[in-house]
């Protein structure tokens, strides 16, 4: 992509090339990262299609390029994904954060703000860091067993300016955790084993420990059903996110636990997305 004469025959040419290698969306991610090589916003690179890339960023560009269409995902080349308004970084350490995953805020802030929240398989932190941002008088604890997940989770909660209220603990899901929480909240891995081979590529350059959730998809809700309800406190909830078609096998672990109040959410596309557990 050396050579190239403006942003605008850049961002022709990377869609193009994107194009070529079959990802989806090349139009929209070939802007994207124009945007990224040239450090410009939307409305800069808008304001200014002509302006030309200079050296370092045309070979900035051709790298990004080149990683995307080896299915690298977007956010990995750029090192950060938006979430609920706000910027997270993002390495392959972690599990890239999806838009449908915003799901699990919406009915947080529906829910109203909790004191104690916990995550689950923490990540990135976008889902705890989040209802921290959201919630100022709220703490929270993120759990993950990958101490290279929980570093990334560190810096956004100093980059959020949270990083007071969220610690960051390396552990087994609920195992060896003291007190009690409001909110439990957890994006964890759902897909089933031989799934996870045959899924997207770009899939492939995620951690498999976020993604393989057993023989079934469902280890991780069952680990979290069964040890939830000793560590909320009264009135507390747990909000989980779930593959296609789980969500009513995942319903019937919660309440075969205990929890007599449990539903379904849709995500922004209608297909059920998310599940709310309470005791009460």
């Amino acid at each position: 992509m050396n050579g190239l004469s403006s942003r605008a025959e850049a961002v022709r040419a990377a869609a193009e090339a994107l194009g070529a290698a079959g990802v989806e969306g090349a139009a929209r991610d070939a802007r994207l990262l124009v945007r990224w090589a040239c450090g410009v916003s939307a409305a800069g690179l808008a304001a200014a299609p002509e302006a030309a890339l200079d050296a370092e960023q045309a070979a900035r560009l051709a790298a990004g390029v080149a990683r995307r269409a080896g299915r690298a995902p977007l956010s990995h080349v750029t090192g950060r994904r938006a979430f609920w308004g706000r910027e997270f970084e993002v390495t392959p350490d972690v599990l890239d954060p999806r838009p449908e995953t915003e799901t699990l805020i919406a009915l947080a802030l529906e829910r109203g703000p909790a004191a104690r929240v916990l995550d689950l398989g923490v990540g990135s932190g976008a889902i705890l860091l989040t209802l921290l941002a959201e919630w100022p008088q709220a703490a929270g604890v993120g759990v993950d067993a990958s101490p290279a997940a929980l570093a990334v989770a560190r810096r956004n909660s100093e980059r959020l300016g949270v990083s007071a209220r969220a610690a960051m603990l390396e552990g087994d899901w609920l195992a060896g955790l003291s007190g009690r929480f409001d909110l439990i909240v957890s994006n964890p891995p759902y897909l089933r084993s031989e799934q996870v081979a045959a899924a997207a590529p770009e899939l492939s350059h995620e951690p498999r420990l976020a993604l393989d959730g057993g023989a079934d998809g469902l280890d991780p809700y069952r680990r979290i059903a069964a040890a939830a309800p000793a560590a909320l406190a009264p009135g507390g909830a747990v909000l989980v996110e779930f593959g296609a078609g789980q969500g009513e096998a995942a319903a019937s672990l919660f309440r075969a636990a205990g929890f007599g109040a449990v539903r379904l959410a849709a995500d922004l596309d209608g297909r059920p997305r998310a599940l709310l557990a309470a005791c009460d």
